[in-house]
């Protein structure tokens, strides 16, 4: 084994190091909840969510941790743009200017399209936000960017939520979101619209984030052989993200639980 015989004995004098029972539950939650989001939390979210399970642990403790179980994040890419505005089309003004923190749900939601590669081909995205609490209220997906893809995300969006008239729903300037047909259904459910600049993706800031975490954090970790598989780890992350993802936005709450608890606190006033 080309080790030296005084080597060895040292070796075997010294007291094997006991690790407590707490300490391997610890770690092994880490690496669970590290697994989980495939790979993607960073010490201060995994310090949230351990602190959520009930551990009284500190972010540079959990660097520590990070490191000894080897638990490495990949950093993510920059911001790319998926649409344009046709010149002809009508733009609606900008009512948010970078504001994306309404108080109640149902004041403001927010939506883009993305792309995304399969091994078969493109797969495109449209999303429904609402602001409030960053939960994914409506979202649909198919092999074409068209106003037919971001309508069907905000059909889902609406007969989840039934919202009152005068709602602002804000996207960028792409011509799927000032087409005629997209601004006659945002009229019939009284939704005025608002927009940023095509290309100014802080005017849209909350949606490209969430974007980037479902490329970075989820999707781009496994291999996309199908458009078919694509679709269900979508609808994957979208329960992840809801239910479990926390957001320092919502006082380290995941969207749901945000929500929830604000209803909760609503209707014991």
């Amino acid at each position: 084994m080309r080790v030296s015989r005084s080597a060895f004995y040292a070796w075997k004098a010294r007291s094997a190091q006991i690790i407590p029972a707490e300490e391997l539950h610890l770690y092994s939650r880490a690496k669970v909840l590290f697994a989980a989001s495939r790979e993607s939390l960073g010490s201060r979210e995994l310090a949230k969510k351990l602190r959520a399970e009930g551990f009284i642990i500190t972010r540079y403790r959990v660097m520590n941790i990070m490191q000894k179980l080897k638990l490495t994040v990949k950093q993510r890419v920059a911001y790319r743009v998926t649409t344009k505005r046709k010149h002809g089309d009508a733009v609606a003004d900008n009512f948010l200017n970078q504001n994306f923190n309404p108080v109640d749900k149902n004041q403001v939601w927010a939506g883009d399209i993305t792309y995304l590669k399969t091994a078969e081909g493109w797969l495109y995205l449209a999303v429904v936000m609402d602001l409030y609490s960053r939960r994914i209220i409506g979202w649909a997906i198919d092999k074409r960017m068209t106003t037919s893809l971001i309508s069907r995300a905000m059909i889902k969006a609406y007969n989840v939520r039934r919202p009152p008239k005068g709602l602002v729903f804000h996207s960028d300037r792409g011509s799927q979101y000032t087409s005629k047909r997209y601004r006659a259904l945002l009229q019939g459910y009284g939704i005025r619209s608002s927009m940023g600049d095509v290309g100014a993706c802080w005017d849209n800031a909350v949606v490209e984030r969430f974007f980037g975490s479902l490329k970075h954090d989820w999707i781009f970790k496994i291999h996309q052989p199908s458009r078919s598989h694509m679709k269900r780890d979508v609808a994957a992350y979208m329960k992840y993200y809801n239910l479990y993802r926390l957001h320092s936005s919502n006082d380290d709450l995941s969207p749901i639980q945000y929500e929830n608890l604000a209803s909760f606190s609503v209707r014991n006033c």
